[in-house]
């Protein structure tokens, strides 16, 4: 997801009433999953602190849309996804 798609994102929701998360941690969240993503190499630290953000970002939305791009953003970090039976 690019760095224009978290803002956009962000007015999307706004836009649709939903309580959207705190930016700063929905921007860390996704920036660290396109890291990640992208090959570059990340510290654990760093990928600590990216699914805090997430986590924090996804407690905070009522959006079930932005819950998901949330949640693939902290798989992308924490290289976990669930199992489909």
């Amino acid at each position: 997801m690019s760095r224009l798609a978290v803002p956009a994102l962000v007015v999307v929701m706004l836009a649709l009433g939903s309580a959207p998360a705190q930016a700063d941690d929905v921007a860390i969240c996704f920036d660290t999953a396109d890291s990640v993503a992208g090959g570059e190499a990340i510290d654990e630290a760093a990928k600590q602190a990216g699914h805090e953000a997430c986590q924090r970002a996804l407690a905070q939305t009522s959006s079930v849309v932005q819950k998901y791009h949330l949640q693939e953003a902290d798989f992308d970090i924490t290289g976990d996804r669930p199992k489909s039976e």
